[in-house]
Parts: structure tokens; sequence; C-alpha cells
């Protein structure tokens, strides 16, 4: 790994999906959480943004789907592109229609509805696409939720409501898939067949990923790339 913000020795014959160059985040008008930011994520790859807690990777994320706006925070400077255009001001629906899916920590899912109901409704990404919702390869990925599909999802075990999140988000047919912190609360076996999954997603179905995580063995395991984060900023990045 190399120190500062600007990567080195990625595959610059890729063309990345998302570059993120040099953003300021302050939430609540006075605190800065992001610090001229830089990142990239090249088409087809995970690249792995690691750091302790506090250190700005959630926000990364949510600066990147739109949503820190109702997290009462602000993008004050810098470019976020997706797809060689910027997405500033971007509302996060509309990030999700134009691929980007965002899972975010803790799961989320929708636990009064079953788990096909929760499917159902991330097929609002697809509005205005020309994409069919493809449920039959989502139950490949992750089997045990067909055999739940009639199951309300707050009955769920953890791993499970996190199998929900990442398929809602595939069902969506993404680009580019920001996962944050998937492995949190869940047992090792658990944790270990996850990322298996979302490994053979990107191998197979050429999904980039932006991939938070605390466990540097697990991500770098999975991931092309990585970057460290201290105090909103990159410390370090590399090749895993």
């Amino acid at each position: 790994m190399s120190e500062g913000n600007v990567p080195a020795g990625k595959d610059d014959s890729r063309p990345p999906i998302l570059a993120v160059e040099n953003i300021e985040v302050v939430y609540h008008h006075s605190i800065q959480a992001l610090r001229g930011l830089s990142l990239s994520v090249p088409e087809g790859e995970i690249v792995a943004l690691l750091g302790s807690n506090g250190a700005g990777k959630t926000t990364t994320l949510k600066a990147i789907s739109g949503m820190l706006p109702f997290e009462v925070g602000d993008v004050r400077s810098g470019v976020i592109r997706y797809a060689n255009r910027s997405i500033a001001g971007t509302l996060p629906h509309m990030l999700a229609r134009s691929g980007i899916a965002h899972v975010r920590e803790g799961r989320h899912v929708f636990e009064d509805l079953t788990v096909e109901e929760n499917l159902i409704a991330a097929t609002s990404a697809l509005e205005g696409r020309d994409d069919k919702p493809d449920f039959d390869l989502v139950y490949d990925y992750f089997p045990k939720l067909r055999d739940r599909r009639s199951q309300r999802s707050g009955y769920l075990s953890g791993g499970e409501q996190q199998m929900l999140a990442i398929a809602r988000a595939l069902l969506g047919k993404p680009r580019l898939m920001l996962l944050d912190e998937p492995s949190m609360g869940l047992a090792p076996i658990i944790v270990q067949s996850l990322f298996e999954i979302i490994a053979r997603i990107n191998r197979e179905q050429s999904v980039s990923m932006l991939l938070v995580e605390q466990n540097a063995m697990l991500a770098f395991d999975i991931a092309h790339y990585g970057y460290i984060m201290e105090n909103g900023k990159i410390v370090i990045d590399g090749s895993t």
C-alpha cells in the first residue's frame, strides 16, 4: 500500500465506475466528517474501505448514495462521479434507478413484510429501465430466502436479514453496490458464507463494489484494492 489519496498499482485500463474527488462533508453546519477524501472503484472490481469507528466510512457511502441531507449532512466541496457523470444533488431513489445500490449498516429490512414482499419493494429500482426483476437469480444466490419467502422478515435470523438486504440490492440489477459492514453482529460461519456469495456476485454479475468493513482479513480476501481511513481522509491505499 502507498500513503496519500492517490491510488497506486491499480489497473488503469479499466475506467472507474465511481470516482470520489477531494470531498469535504460537514454535519450540522459545524462537524467536519470528511476532509478532502478521494477514492475510486474500477469497473467490475471490489474495493475495500477500512478504518476505525468514527473514521468516516459510513459517511462516505451516504455521500455517494445521496443520503446525507436526511442525516443533516452536506457535501461542501469536491466531486462524486458515477459512470463518468457528476451525481451531485441527485436524489437517492434516482441514484438507485441509475444502478447504485446501498446496503446500509444494520440491514434495515421491512420487518412487517415477508421476504418476497421485501424483494417486490426493491423492484422500484428498475423503474424507467428495460430490466425485469429476476427473482430466480436472487434465490439461486440465497436459497435460504426461497425457503422463507412467505415468512415475515422480522422473524429471520440476523444472517438471513443480511442476506435479504443484499438480495434486495441485487434484484435492482446494480452496476455499483455499496456494502456497509455486512459482517456486523454475525457468527463467523455465517460471515464466511456471506462473503463467498458477495465475491460470486461480483465475479458472475460484474457488479462493482465498495465494501466498508472492520474485518480486514475478510475484506482483503475478496477485494482487489483497499483504502484505509483515519479522521475523515485516506491515509494508506494499495493493492490488497
